[in-house]
């Protein structure tokens, strides 16, 4: 698991240790690492805990309106300000004062550490004692000086909601299908009762291939507009769910983000079907998403196996049932456009 992070040691790569990978028993984690990101523009390095509750606490109050469970715990004195500054009880500076005073009880201590270990660098420097709040580290600099930055800022909101809605839907008891919606391209929750929208598919995806092509390793991104958007690719093409209708074809374990030219280009993968070389790529991938405690562990696992021998031979099945589809022509595989980093 910690070879997400120690292979390629990359600020990056840090940063997605932090939000990616681990137990989650409140969302605070995701609101200061939203409120770094806002802390970073003003310029500056030294900020007070007023100047950090202000971000913090809006980021909180803001999910709390859509998404009332932020903590699996039944009772939190700190949530329960911030939704009484959400119904108009108490105000701005009330909910400030209390946020400096109950908000920072143990997130700044916990932020840096990973599988109860902290990771091989620093995005902030605890100043309470001798400054009355945080500092800013350089190398939370360099990292906003990095390529994935606006990147990161998307796949920390993305992971924030699948946390909620696993928390809301109790995946581990009652499982959730979530699924790919093509039409607008967002992860859709799906129960026995209701469809809603989870999150937006790119940034929810990213950080496992790391900003790069499942593919080629080409470098990726998440924002729209930009001319390496990353396209949402199946694996495996809906042609399986010709032979198999039960296989979840839009479901996560199915989906890779792919550079546009491997997607759609000129040599591109189309219909497809990919080598056995980046079927490996994609078990691994989906081992990332399992042993991170992703908020779909418990779904994912129901659907392709509660062993890594089961799904590995789900993935093997679906591919000798793709096979029958496509015939005995070669497999397609790019030429690598960068290191193989996953």
């Amino acid at each position: 698991m910690s070879r997400f992070y120690e292979i390629e040691p990359t600020l990056e790569n840090y940063w997605r240790a932090i939000i990616l990978f681990g137990r989650n028993t409140a969302s605070y984690k995701f609101a200061l690492a939203k409120a770094l990101f806002d802390l970073h523009s003003m310029g500056k390095s030294n900020f007070s805990l007023e100047e950090l509750a202000e971000p913090y606490s809006r980021y909180l109050c803001e999910h709390l309106k859509s998404h009332p469970k932020q903590s699996t715990r039944d009772k939190s004195t700190f949530l329960n300000y911030l939704r009484s500054f959400n119904s108009g009880d108490i105000n701005h500076d009330q909910v400030i004062g209390q946020t400096v005073r109950h908000g920072f009880n143990y997130v700044l201590d916990a932020f840096h550490n990973v599988h109860g270990a902290e990771i091989g660098t620093r995005f902030f420097v605890d100043t309470r004692k001798s400054g009355g709040g945080i500092e800013l580290t350089r190398e939370f600099d360099r990292l906003g000086e990095q390529f994935q930055f606006k990147n990161l800022k998307q796949e920390t909101e993305a992971r924030w909601r699948l946390v909620e809605t696993a928390w809301e839907n109790n995946i581990s008891r009652n499982l959730m299908l979530v699924e790919y919606d093509n039409q607008n391209q967002n992860l859709i929750g799906v129960n026995s009762i209701r469809r809603t929208t989870v999150t937006s598919a790119r940034p929810a995806l990213n950080g496992y291939q790391k900003g790069r092509c499942f593919y080629c390793y080409q470098e990726i991104s998440t924002i729209i507009g930009s001319d390496a958007l990353a396209d949402v690719d199946h694996f495996f093409p809906h042609m399986l769910k010709s032979c198999d209708t039960n296989k979840p074809i839009d479901g996560v374990v199915n989906l890779v983000l792919a550079c546009q030219e491997c997607n759609r280009g000129v040599d591109g993968k189309f219909d497809k079907l990919p080598s056995t070389t980046l079927l490996e790529r994609l078990y691994d991938r989906n081992e990332y998403l399992i042993t991170s405690h992703h908020p779909l562990r418990e779904t994912l696992i129901a659907q392709t196996g509660n062993t890594a021998t089961k799904r590995q031979n789900y993935l093997q099945e679906a591919y000798n049932c793709a096979t029958l589809f496509v015939g005995s022509r070669k497999k397609w595989e790019p030429k690598p456009q960068g290191a193989a980093i996953f």
